[in-house]
């Protein structure tokens, strides 16, 4: 084995350990693989960078913006809608009809991009006929998946594998030379859900309700016992404050939906509402943690406007750290730079333009030249003066940032609830901007108190904050709860308000973000009542929580703000009339610029790719889609993966690396049964397609496949679709394609529901493989 192979296959080794961490982005790990073998010489810099122009990758992303153009004008939609409208409410015939409409069209159309178009009218169909859609949405994501093994367009796995065959010189796969084997695992996948499949199915989910002839959200969301009314009584200092002012929400986690004032009804308040006495506010939360602070005195003031010098001493100084322009901290918060963490100190304020802020600093987006007063421990300041990002000054006094008037001494009662309590679990900070900037007890004064520094009944707190802000607490312990009165969370769907589902678009970059950091109810003035997630709601600390594709959303807001959030491109609204309204009347010119892009390509007349590309032009000069919408249905993930890894692919081949792995194949299911070969590609493929991205299955198997057949003295055409076909097959795992993990918040399935029903489906693709292939691609 020479050094070159070595380097290769640990190249490979680490990439396939990158992908099952899920630690770095698909994306960068091929952009990795691509730099890795360039710099090592493994590969020249032409073949490292021809990916990018490869027409595999050009096809792959003009396909997408294609698929978007059908998806614009409505095509898919309203095949979808008028089929489904055929078959009534028999389970049986709309199984059907999903399955093979949603198949069928996937061989012409990204296979998520239908799985998302199919979403809100399955759930549609769902509520209408009283039924979960857990019934309905793994077989829409399963079929979705089959469907694109029909044509050379249907995935990107498909125009890899025929590329890979033209690049070794052989005659590339055609248009429709993949429909006889994917038409006939598609007809048997879909039997298998009709007859077996569908009774392995989960009927709980968010609508198992319905089934039991209930309509209502708060029965499937379980809100009864987490909505009640609380009245503001006279005298509360919580008058003329605003709504996020009150706290409401971030100390507490109350969503206020309504507030009912003498005779009238105010409902879906936005943050800046202003709050009077006698209000009558309907929250939704924990209603426990209200109960706790009701009536009682946690934080008592001691003294106010402290002078800055009970802050600091001898060890623990004050300082300026100036952000130098260009440094990599601009355009971040404090909490994303997680900034006392990594320099140890606590910022006090933040000056800006002559203006400084004291509270809300660790929300605060940093900019080039902003000074911050920062408190530390002489050594940590001591190295903060050698950091990059910052210039460090130290100034004699600090009384032009009059901290004074923003110190003040409490006491915690014995029986406060935040005696025993951490200062991170506290909220003190996230719930009101009080910061905590010194602890004295009978034993020690700690001047700076770490966040799991625990708070004890008689400490004396050194907080730096608004006395405004203590008002508002003792505002909160005022709060009244009506337990005669139960509402219900349907009374909220009105003529002016109402209550919808959504999850994360496929094209989304939101993924993994904190709801706080999204600032979600600012930004879009929509409020999150719930998050569906692996089989159960999730009602409570949802700030703290990071929104995942998959997570089904509960939102509600003014049917005007609801409807302007369809138009959301990070969203998918799981509604069809919140939904932007398509552009039917370009569906005719969508489907002749689809012809023109298949007739020509068909008939070798153009290369699929020069077609595909000369497609996207048409349908965004005819209408059927802006510029914007075509950048936005590009998967630019899969477009940089695909490109990162096809050096991959030819230091496989070139070292001689493909050569020793088809070797270690046959060796091990031996040279006189090809049914053993395509057997243990499709085991390698399938197993890859859970843990790696379908792509990299792919380009990683083809030249290892090529070299088998060379070796075993066989046609590569059925290994090479076998790859194909089972690189597609990602029924096992929710986490194997993006239509599966899709449906999975809205259909409220756990992960071992997709191997439970994807085994056996799994299995008849094989079959299909084992029986049907030899006929139409003999060995």
């Amino acid at each position: 084995m020479s050094l070159e192979i070595i380097i290769v296959l640990t190249i490979m080794g680490i990439a396939i350990v990158l992908f099952i961490s899920n630690r770095i982005r698909v994306d960068l790990v091929g952009l990795m693989v691509m730099g890795s073998l360039a710099v090592l010489g493994i590969v020249s810099p032409a073949d490292a960078l021809s990916g990018f122009s490869n027409p595999a990758v050009i096809t792959v992303w003009a396909v997408l913006i294609l698929s978007g153009g059908l998806a614009r004008t409505g095509i898919a939609s309203n095949i979808g809608k008028f089929l489904l409208r055929l078959a009534g409410d028999n389970e049986t015939k709309l199984l059907l009809i999903i399955m093979l409409t949603s198949g069928l069209l996937s061989g012409f159309m990204n296979s998520i991009g239908v799985a998302s178009l199919y979403l809100p009218v399955v759930l549609d169909i769902a509520r209408r006929t009283k039924r979960s859609p857990s019934r309905y949405l793994m077989p829409l994501a399963f079929s979705s998946l089959l469907g694109g093994l029909n044509t050379l367009i249907g995935t990107p796995s498909n125009i890899l594998i025929s590329e890979a065959l033209a690049d070794a010189g052989l005659k590339p796969f055609q248009m429709f030379d993949y429909t006889p084997v994917g038409l006939s695992i598609l007809i048997g996948g879909t039997l298998y859900m009709v007859l077996a499949g569908r009774y392995l199915l989960p009927k709980t989910g968010i609508f198992d309700n319905f089934e039991k002839g209930s309509s209502k959200i708060s029965d499937y969301y379980d809100f009864q016992e987490r909505m009640a009314f609380v009245h503001i009584p006279a005298n509360s200092t919580l008058e003329g404050k605003s709504l996020q002012e009150s706290h409401l929400g971030a100390a507490l986690e109350l969503n206020v939906l309504t507030i009912l004032r003498d005779h009238e009804t105010i409902s879906a308040p936005d943050q800046s509402f202003i709050l009077h006495a006698g209000d009558r506010l309907l929250v939704q939360g924990q209603m426990d943690r209200l109960s706790s602070i009701y009536n009682q005195e946690h934080l008592l003031i001691e003294e106010e406007q402290l002078p800055v010098e009970k802050i600091y001493s001898a060890e623990i100084q004050l300082a300026e750290a100036a952000v130098m322009p260009g440094s990599s901290l601009v355009g971040l918060t404090l909490r994303q730079v997680a900034f006392r963490h990594v320099y140890k100190v606590i910022v006090l304020a933040i000056r800006r333009d002559n203006e400084t802020f004291y509270t809300n600093l660790e929300e605060m987006t940093l900019r080039a030249n902003d000074r911050l007063l920062v408190k530390g421990h002489q050594a940590d300041l001591q190295l903060l003066e050698d950091a990059e990002d910052l210039e460090l000054f130290r100034k004699d006094s600090y009384s032009d940032y009059h901290l004074d008037d923003r110190l003040m001494m409490v006491r915690v009662p014995e029986d406060s609830l935040l005696a025993g309590s951490t200062l991170a679990d506290s909220r003190l900070g996230d719930a009101f901007g009080l910061s905590v900037q010194g602890i004295i007890n009978d034993q020690s004064t700690e001047l700076m108190p770490p966040p799991n520094q625990l708070i004890q009944g008689g400490d004396i707190l050194i907080i730096k904050g608004s006395p405004d802000d203590l008002q508002t607490i003792q505002g909160l312990q005022s709060l009244v709860v009506e337990t005669q009165v139960n509402p219900d969370l349907a009374d909220l769907e009105t003529e002016d308000t109402g209550v919808i589902e959504a999850v994360l678009s496929p094209h989304s970059r939101l993924s993994g973000s904190k709801v706080r950091e999204m600032d979600f109810r600012s930004r879009y003035g929509l409020t999150i009542l719930a998050i569906w997630r692996g089989g159960r709601a999730y009602r409570s600390h949802l700030r703290d929580m990071d929104i995942k594709m998959g997570d089904a959303l509960l939102l509600f807001g003014t049917r005007r703000k609801l409807r302007r959030f369809g138009t959301e491109p990070d969203f998918l609204v799981l509604r069809e009339e919140i939904l932007p309204p398509y552009r039917t009347k370009k569906a005719p010119l969508a489907l002749l610029t689809l012809a023109l892009v298949m007739i020509p390509a068909i008939f070798n007349w153009l290369p699929i790719a020069i077609s595909a590309v000369a497609g996207v032009v048409l349908m965004i000069l005819t209408g059927c889609l802006t510029m914007d919408e075509a950048y936005r249905y590009i998967e630019w993930q899969a477009v940089f993966l695909i490109a990162g890894m096809l050096p991959l692919g030819i230091a496989l081949e070139q070292t001689g690396a493909a050569q020793l792995l088809s070797d270690s194949l046959l060796h091990l299911v031996g040279t006189s049964n090809p049914v053993l070969l395509a057997t243990g590609l499709f085991l390698l493929a399938t197993l890859g397609s859970q843990i790696m991205p379908n792509p990299a299955v792919a380009v990683l198997l083809a030249p290892i496949a090529l070299n088998a057949a060379s070796a075993s003295g066989i046609s590569p055409y059925p290994l090479m679709m076998t790859i194909a076909v089972s690189a597609s097959a990602a029924f096992l795992s929710p986490v194997g394609h993006s239509a599966t993990i899709l449906v999975m918040g809205p259909g409220g399935y756990k992960f071992t529901d997709y191997t439970k029903v994807g085994l056996p489906l799994t299995i008849i693709v094989w079959g299909v493989i084992i029986l049907i292939m030899p006929f139409i691609w003999p060995y």
